[in-house]
């Protein structure tokens, strides 16, 4: 057994342990410009105890799906996802994380982890929905393009590996928030096996943990678009100067951050257990300082902390 609070091993789901390869390839943006391949590596599982009936029933029924790609964000859903993944169909489960202006530097190096943790071929591609109107001027639906615009990328590379099936990490509890690029998700014919399992985040971070996945407490997280309010045009440079803005919280040890930004000012956002240490004297004012010199006209710190989708900045008019 395992000893309560602790994060097991990660578990061989296989008897075949697969060789560690490199993997390289050329893809497109779908636009006709080519970029340069990215290499990744796979590793081995270990061991496993069993698991709970539902996921034996998903496992199953990814495996008749046969060769997969999953969507692989580096957080704590499609993380399971692709662990049960590679747990039904080994080689023929290749995990694509997709890199661009929108994403975290730390978020694209955590899903690195989890899937060489897994052992899944992981492939990494460059994606750019800047490159869509509708996204850059960031309608209440810019979700929706930016899954659009991913897709078709993530389609594009599993279409020529012959790829039958593709997976994400959709949950029970994403259908309680206005999430327009879930309706993109099921355009491009996205399937959702926790929702097979019919499981929440609570469940899913508790077979995660399970299963020894090295993110299986990560705090949700989301693009770096959905900080800037909607109606305020998203740029790269703006995208860049938020990320920059939340390093800096997270360098301090905070692991719940928003920078949320509207018309030039920013808004700090920590998890309520965490406001307590950032409210503090001296730290308040250094970071204040701190965020203020990244570009921002004004930095205020939001006394009721990170509330989730619901307390994002209103709309610019």
């Amino acid at each position: 057994m395992t000893t309560p609070g602790a994060v097991p091993l990660l578990r061989q789901f296989h008897s075949r342990r697969p060789r560690l390869v490199a993997v390289s390839e050329p893809i497109s943006s779908g636009k006709g410009k080519g970029n340069a391949p990215r290499t990744v590596e796979k590793a081995p599982l270990m061991s496993t105890t069993p698991e709970p009936a539902p996921l034996r029933a998903v496992v199953s029924r990814i495996r008749e799906g046969g060769r997969t790609v999953v969507a692989l964000s580096g957080g704590v859903d499609s993380s399971l996802v692709a662990s049960l993944a590679f747990e039904a169909l080994g080689a023929d489960a290749t995990a694509v994380t997709l890199d661009g202006p929108a994403v975290s530097r730390a978020e694209v190096a955590r899903a690195r982890t989890v899937a060489k943790a897994i052992g899944i071929e992981h492939v990494i591609l460059p994606v750019d929905p800047l490159a869509r109107r509708e996204y850059r001027e960031n309608r209440p639906d810019r979700c929706y393009h930016c899954r659009v615009v991913e897709t078709s990328v993530l389609r594009e590379f599993g279409d020529r590996r012959g790829t039958q099936q593709y997976l994400d990490g959709v949950q029970r509890d994403d259908q309680s928030d206005v999430r327009p690029g879930l309706r993109a998700m099921d355009e491009a014919g996205f399937l959702h096996p926790l929702l097979w399992a019919g499981w929440g985040k609570s469940e899913v971070r508790n077979e995660a943990r399970r299963r020894g996945l090295p993110n299986w407490d990560q705090p949700s997280d989301a693009c770096l678009a959905s900080r800037v309010a909607h109606g305020e045009p998203v740029t790269a440079e703006l995208l860049a100067r938020v990320e920059a803005a939340e390093g800096l919280l997270l360098r301090r040890g905070f692991r719940r951050v928003r920078v949320r930004v509207r018309r030039g000012s920013a808004r700090i956002e920590v998890g309520p257990d965490e406001l307590p240490r950032l409210l503090s004297e001296p730290l308040a004012s250094e970071l204040l300082e701190e965020v203020r010199d990244v570009g921002f006209a004004s930095v205020t710190i939001d006394p009721q902390g990170y509330r989730g989708v619901s307390a994002a900045l209103p709309v610019v008019r």
